[in-house]
């Protein structure tokens, strides 16, 4: 069983989102296999974890696609899809997948299972222990606790690379305290800022 956090998004309560993490995972070539099959029980926005800045950064994403298909306005065919579209600071899905979606060389991931079908009705079938038994199952790899500070969910972060992708030259701030990556903490929360700013601005 694998440790899920259930998160309930401003507006939506009546759509409790399931979160989980893993790192040292070692099929995410398979997973991604199943994803482009189109099957079903793998219905999850897979995340390369490395690809998530902040919390934020996760839920702004999870609550624009939640939204876009509550209005009719995605531009996706699923939810999860539209989740993964919305990370992208760019119009173009392939890319949007190609970015923050799963590779061969992904070695941590987040999965997000929204319970919302692709016609706007609520799947009442996902619950906290059906995505965590699920999710034991098919991930080969080590699962996370995301506790209620929940800073768990931007730990893998690569900042480099997502300021390369969100075209952010450089952080604003003077930070004191520095990341495992050599990020400044305080400059973290700069690039979030752009990062958000970019995402909302997309429009619909």
């Amino acid at each position: 069983m694998a440790a899920v956090r259930t998160f309930t998004l401003p507006h939506y309560e009546a759509y409790p989102v399931q979160i989980a993490l893993f790192k040292h995972v070692k099929n995410a070539e398979y997973l991604r296999s199943q994803l482009l099959a189109a099957n079903s029980d793998f219905d999850y926005a897979f995340l390369d974890a490395a690809m998530i800045l902040t919390p934020d950064h996760l839920l702004s994403a999870t609550f624009l696609a939640l939204h876009a298909f509550l209005h009719s306005t995605h531009k996706t065919r699923t939810p999860h899809a539209e989740l993964v579209f919305r990370l992208s600071p760019n119009n173009n899905i392939g890319e949007s997948y190609k970015t923050f979606g799963l590779s061969a060389k992904t070695t941590s991931l987040i999965a997000v299972k929204l319970p919302i079908r692709a016609d706007g009705s609520i799947d009442d079938s996902v619950t906290r222990e059906s995505v965590g038994k699920h999710l034991g199952d098919v991930v080969e790899g080590e699962s996370v606790e995301v506790d209620d500070d929940v800073e768990q969910l931007g730990m893998f972060a690569e900042v480099h690379r997502i300021k390369k992708v969100y075209k952010i030259a450089c952080a604003k701030g003077k930070g004191k305290g520095v990341t495992q990556n050599g990020e400044k903490k305080d400059d973290k929360k700069d690039i979030e800022s752009v990062v958000l700013g970019t995402m909302a601005l997309k429009g619909e």
